[in-house]
């Protein structure tokens, strides 16, 4: 079968990478992304016996600032009111924080794959870390919204650097096989979301220029941790990947459905992370522990509840159903939108449905096509990162315009927009379903790119 990347990011027989001979020595799991558990639709985890905390220094190292990454996510959503006060923005501008973040992020990860394959995992790493470190310092010094909503673009720039390229690396550079190198990964990432809110509420309540600080403080640690502990790539093991590679990839139809189905519920997700700490009403703290509980909530149905379902049912009927779920929790959010107890409530209910979500939706992704997965990634990832940053402003202006329920209506409709796309779609997604069988060479091909 001849796809988009056959020649653009797959390693060679004669030249197989350190992550190819490790698969040639251990079972592999059937899937690699942020949140993927490596379970599939009855399939287990493989990889080898030892310990998921018995890992190298680098390991440890890229995991630190994996969960820092991550941590950006949900930092601002708690100072969100106060930077709109300290700098009299309106809900919409201020709301922008995302819109920036999340469009140089996605339009990033469309060359990500490119620059790692040329200069390898620990420069591009290094570069992604550099970036966050500059941008992040820069908005917390930064005198206007418009100078925050700049700066915060930038820091998405580095931020897609380094996610794009971190499991790879933690993959290539992990003992015990590749299951326990991505249920650390995962584990990362759920910390990540749980505690950037947190910790935004936290320094938050100093001033809203705190959390903007400490993430420069953190990211430098990561930066010195992975120059100091990650050894220096292998030019040998680096197969260049076309700049094309995945607006071609777009032509898949499996990674065009499932790219426009993140893309709505993206819509939804982030109008409920960056839209309802306004009606909420609460200060930076109580907002920070709010969504920690969130987070909380993301984190534990990823890595646990999901495996689960998708051992018991295909992946379009678990991720069917919890899109229409999390559609119900944004309605009753809408009609809640002005308790706070309420809202609360629907907040963190939202978590353990995107949890799922998420999970399952990059399990699917990685497992569609034959491409390269940093391929298939990337192009998805442009996608649903659009709809992250098209909701958070579209929601403050129909709050204005409407009413301030009407936002969350209309996140539940877009949600049932990507639910329709995977009912619809069930038969362009067989392969999903059908656990996307392939040989352990082939999975080592699919992680080559960018590994060290």
């Amino acid at each position: 079968m001849t796809t988009v990347g056959s020649s653009q990011g797959s390693a060679t027989p004669a030249t197989p990478t350190k992550a190819a001979s490790a698969a040639q020595t251990a079972p592999a799991p059937t899937t690699h992304g942020p949140g993927s558990s490596g379970h599939g639709h009855g399939h287990g985890h493989g990889g080898g016996g030892a310990s998921i905390l018995h890992q190298p220094k680098a390991v440890w190292a890229v995991a630190f600032a994996s969960v820092i990454a991550f941590m950006g996510i949900g930092l601002v959503d708690p100072i969100l009111p106060a930077i709109a006060e300290a700098l009299q923005a309106s809900p919409t501008q201020t709301s922008l924080l995302f819109t920036s973040y999340l469009v140089i992020t996605g339009l990033a990860m469309l060359i990500t794959s490119f620059v790692s394959s040329r200069i390898g995992a620990k420069k591009t790493l290094l570069i992604g870390l550099a970036l966050i470190v500059v941008f992040a310092a820069l908005a917390g010094l930064a005198g206007s919204v418009e100078g925050v909503i700049g700066f915060r673009g930038g820091w998405g720039l580095g931020n897609a650097f380094f996610i794009s390229t971190a499991l790879a690396t933690i993959v290539g550079a992990a003992s015990g096989g590749a299951s326990s190198a991505i249920v650390l990964y995962e584990a990362a990432l759920g910390l990540g979301i749980a505690i950037g809110p947190l910790l935004g509420g936290l320094l938050g309540s100093i001033s809203w220029r705190g959390p903007f600080f400490g993430t420069a403080v953190l990211m430098a640690i990561g930066f010195i941790a992975i120059a100091v502990l990650l050894k220096k790539d292998e030019k040998v093991d680096r197969v260049p990947t076309r700049l094309s590679a995945p607006i071609r990839a777009l032509a898949n139809p499996s990674i065009r459905l499932l790219a426009f189905t993140a893309l709505f519920y993206n819509m939804g997700f982030f109008t409920l992370l960056a839209y309802t700490p306004f009606p909420l009403g609460l200060n930076a703290i109580g907002l920070g522990f709010t969504f920690f509980g969130w987070g909380i909530g993301v984190a534990v149905t990823s890595v646990f509840v999901a495996p689960l379902l998708t051992r018991r049912m295909k992946r379009t009927t678990a991720l069917t159903g919890a899109l229409v779920l999390l559609a119900l929790d944004l309605v009753a959010g809408g009609l809640l939108i002005s308790s706070t107890v309420g809202l609360i409530v629907c907040i963190v209910v939202g978590g353990l449905m995107l949890g799922i979500i998420n999970t399952v939706l990059t399990e699917s992704v990685m497992m569609a096509t034959d491409l390269p997965r940093t391929v298939a990634s990337s192009a998805y990832s442009a996608v649903r990162f659009l709809g992250g940053a098209i909701a958070p402003p579209a929601a403050a202006a129909l709050a204005v315009a409407v009413s301030p329920g009407f936002p969350m209506y209309a996140a539940a409709g877009s949600v049932i927009v990507a639910a329709l796309f995977v009912v619809i779609g069930r038969k362009t997604l067989r392969r999903v379903d059908a656990g996307g069988e392939e040989t352990e060479f082939e999975e080592a091909q699919a992680l080559s790119v960018g590994e060290e």
